[in-house]
């Protein structure tokens, strides 16, 4: 028994969202395997990086109120001000924005940066683009979720990228969310703008790999020595 709970902790959850597709992918394999079987093989492989793709491991977050959180697994493309889309209605000064890039073999999950309500969601269609490009901010089809949180309004851009044809959410106007509570995600490459109000520093850099519901990428006043924590 020690054995087969070890194996099955070792195991990370798929979400929901990607039972069709690992199910597509192996039966494609399966009916191309009865054609040439090196084919077989080679959707099967797909298989399990499909599986791979849509995982949605538990992780431990600060819940402190001071605290804004990752949303995203990846690497940090972008730290500075710069005025929110208009879609956001937040304005038009420059507002902290931290950008994280997803690839392929990131998990899509997304989670929400600090607790809030959601006050109004806008989708946008746009172009394909690579998501690593700035001006993706601007030109791509796009998510923009609003949230009432503890110092005031934020946003969440959920961005397409190049492979992404897909923005999924969760959760919609008028739903609360917890810190690191999943609300969205987004099919197969893509990037998250968080738009931080006044008073909010950044506590990562441009390269670093953030990790959803986890790493703190910004914070608000001088912060504590330590932070309560809630697992999801």
């Amino acid at each position: 028994m020690h054995i087969l709970d070890s194996i099955r902790n070792a195991l990370v959850p798929v979400h929901p969202a990607g039972y069709p597709f690992i199910a597509a992918f192996f039966v494609v394999a399966v009916v191309l395997g009865f054609v040439w079987q090196p084919l077989f093989w080679i959707f099967f492989i797909l298989t399990g990086w499909c599986a791979y793709f849509f995982r949605d491991p538990e992780r431990v977050t600060p819940v402190a109120e001071h605290l804004v959180i990752s949303p995203a697994d990846g690497r940090v493309s972008l730290v500075g001000h710069v005025v929110p889309p208009a879609e956001l209605e937040l304005g038009f000064e420059p507002m902290l924005r931290v950008s994280i890039f997803m690839n392929v073999f990131d998990c899509h999950v997304n989670r929400a940066p600090m607790r809030g309500r959601i006050l109004r969601t806008a989708y946008r269609e746009g172009q394909f683009q690579n998501a690593e490009l700035d001006k993706a901010s601007e030109v791509n089809e796009r998510n923009s979720i609003v949230i009432e949180g503890p110092r005031g309004p934020f946003g969440v851009v959920q961005i397409a990228g190049f492979v992404a044809r897909r923005i999924v959410p969760f959760r919609g106007t008028g739903d609360r969310l917890e810190a690191g509570e999943r609300f969205g995600l987004i099919r197969f490459g893509s990037r998250l703008d968080v738009y931080l109000p006044d008073g909010a520093h950044p506590r990562v850099a441009e390269g670093q790999k953030a990790i959803a519901g986890e790493t703190v990428i910004a914070e608000f006043g001088e912060g504590l020595a330590t932070w309560p924590a809630r697992r999801d």
